[in-house]
């Protein structure tokens, strides 16, 4: 069975400690000294944060900052961690390894908030946010803390690269860079919510575990939620309406799933929350890192790196993009991820070659500032590229169309050519989002195979003859569809396919003797809920029957099709229970439907000169590329 994401602080308390682990901890216990304090805050509150210092005071050393709600454990000065910095590399190289519980979680003081709304104006000591926390825990550090060099790094992954993105706003003198890796950038469209769609499974998850009432300090570790059965598609179709949740399972204790019941549209509660329209004032060298296959936090990394470009441009802005899930940089080798195969092991070379340069260059004075703007991996052709910004200069426009018989084209449908392809969207039987059968978001389904869904009749697909000559696709990806529906509203999900021939040799080694040929790998995919096509604040229903247009961006993407493959799209209108079950009715808050809004529908998607379904594309011509590992 797939394993169910979990946010990666806690997968890495979790895992058994391996043999290098070991030795690892060893080297970090006999070579670093540990103490835990209580920072101050302007506020008064005190923040709990241990720090590892190196034994050897014949130097200084820069500080790296982690800042998380995740747990800053193991408590006591006694009690080590087995890893230290972004990858184990670290220790090795002589930091002061701070580590932080934010504001109310685990043994630090105050209220802890979800996303804590920025405040761009502050006037009192009472008006506190993370960037404030971070800006107060750098004073303390470099004031208290001896046999430091006066420069201070941050990082962190998933909701500690949030905390590190809201730290580099009115950036503190001693912040010199920061890496905000797989960073929340917006609730609304990171990890819950996407274009207005409930990431149910993921958000059932995280918050039955991670938002329950905690009132005081502890050390006591949350409690994942016992589903009781090992079949998610079976365990959330049971319980109907979404509104079951609360009554049957959270009892309605978890205080910010009931305000997410409250807002189901873009509205003040989420857009406070966001952190990419405040990155200004940052004057730190900046390397945001994030996974193609990211599942969790995709739209963060490529929404921060363009808002701290464009609002800061007079700083060092690097992005990094490799072939991997949620946090596997920090983790995994990045040779693969489920059945899709990358070449090498990616994340050695980024550990090597990108986030320990960065931070030796700006923290430490070693080495060169050489390190691109733009180091992203090209998937299909399996190598590191680098270009001086993000997407690529040399980017062309390029369409792909919906055709008559399932074909995809990029020549648009000619006159006479009037024309649609429809079906029936029944959420007592809705699509499911993978073959696996986990109550939980995979970590694997943006690589899965998708000829299950293919073979649905309520699911769509196109694809193109195949290619005589490899096809790269990069930056912004765009579904432009013409749909209507005989309901008043409607899901819609696009995903981008790479078709592999049947004569697709099988990975080695290949315990669960799955066969490649033919296999439809997932490249992207996304969803929009349809009531929020012209505006995420104001939603508005369908006319029954009439062709209405919707627009979808997709996020970026940067896949090479190579010869002898199809790309291939397929189009539905679930995608369960990855995200909850659209009733078809228009109701005004779904999160509050009843049975008898649930009702089948007819989908039709347009593809006619007049409504011309397309994806907005941009390709890399073959002169253009050359690689860079």
């Amino acid at each position: 069975m797939k394993q169910a994401i979990l946010s990666l602080s806690f997968i890495w308390t979790l895992l058994p400690l391996s043999g290098q682990e070991m030795d690892q901890k060893e080297y970090i216990r006999a070579n670093y000294g540990k103490f835990e304090y209580r920072i101050p805050m302007r506020d008064g509150v005190r923040l709990f944060t241990p720090v590892y210092v190196p034994n050897d005071r014949s130097r200084t050393y820069p500080i790296l900052l982690y800042r998380t709600p995740y747990s800053s454990r193991p408590y006591g000065p006694d009690r080590y961690r087995s890893s230290l910095g972004p990858t184990p590399e670290f220790a090795r190289d002589g930091y002061i390894f701070v580590y932080q519980d934010v504001r109310g979680r685990y043994m630090s003081e105050g209220e802890f908030v979800q996303l804590t709304p920025h405040l761009t104006e502050k006037s009192t000591p009472q008006d506190i946010d993370e960037s404030t926390d971070t800006y107060d825990t750098i004073e303390w550090l470099i004031t208290h803390l001896p046999g430091h060099n006066g420069r201070v790094g941050q990082w962190g992954i998933s909701y500690p690269g949030f905390y590190t993105a809201a730290g580099m706003i009115d950036t503190h003198p001693a912040l010199k860079a920061a890496s905000p890796q797989a960073p929340v950038g917006d609730f609304y469209f990171d990890d819950f919510h996407h274009h207005g769609a409930f990431f149910l499974a993921h958000a059932f998850s995280f918050f039955a575990r991670h938002a329950k009432p905690r009132p005081k300090p502890t050390t006591e570790p949350l409690v994942p939620f016992e589903y009781g059965t090992p079949d998610g598609y079976r365990f959330f179709l049971d319980l109907g309406p979404l509104s079951n949740i609360n009554r049957v399972h959270l009892k309605g204790e978890i205080e910010f799933w009931n305000q997410m019941m409250e807002h189901p549209r873009y509205d003040a509660f989420w857009q406070k929350r966001g952190i990419v329209q405040h990155l200004k004032n940052v004057r730190c060298a900046v390397m945001t890192v994030g996974g193609w296959f990211d599942a969790e936090d995709l739209y963060g990394p490529l929404e921060i790196y363009r808002s701290v470009e464009r609002n800061n441009p007079d700083i060092s802005n690097v992005l990094v993009m490799g072939p991997w899930a949620h946090g596997d940089w920090g983790r995994r080798s990045g040779s693969g991820l489920g059945n899709a195969r990358f070449g090498f092991d990616t994340s050695d070379f980024y550990r090597e070659r990108i986030i320990r340069p960065f931070f030796r260059y700006h923290l430490k004075g070693e080495g060169k500032a050489d390190l691109p703007e733009a180091y992203v991996f090209e998937t299909g052709a399996n190598r590191w590229r680098t270009f001086d910004s993000w997407p690529p200069p040399s980017l062309k426009p390029y369409r792909l169309y919906l055709r008559g018989q399932g074909k995809l084209s990029p020549q648009p449908p000619e006159t006479g050519q009037e024309g649609f392809d429809e079906f029936v969207s029944d959420p007592a039987k809705p699509v499911p989002f993978s073959q696996d059968i986990s109550p939980g978001m995979t970590r694997e389904y943006m690589t899965d195979d998708q000829r299950f869904a293919a073979r649905r009749p309520d699911v769509l697909a196109y694809q193109t003859p195949v290619l005589e000559q490899d096809l790269t696709l990069a930056g912004p990806l765009e579904a432009e569809l013409w749909v209507s529906t005989t309901a008043g509203d409607a899901d819609w999900v696009v995903k981008l396919i790479d078709v592999l021939p049947d004569s697709a040799p099988d990975n080695q080694p290949n315990p669960r003797r799955v066969r490649m040929g033919g296999y439809q790998m997932m490249i992207r995919s996304e969803v929009i809920r349809g009531r929020f096509r012209n505006s995420y604040e104001h939603p508005e229903p369908f006319e029954p029957g009439r062709p209405t247009q919707v627009r979808l961006p997709l996020q970026d993407v940067f896949h090479t099709f190579k010869a002898g493959h199809q790309v291939m799209v397929q189009i539905q209108s679930s995608w369960f229970p990855l995200v909850d079950r659209n009733p078809q009715k228009y109701v005004p808050n779904i999160f509050k439907a009843g049975d008898e809004d649930f009702i089948r529908a007819t989908h039709r998607v347009y593809r006619s000169p007049r409504h011309p379904t397309q994806l907005k594309l941009g390709v890399i011509e073959p002169a253009d590329r050359a690689p860079e590992h």
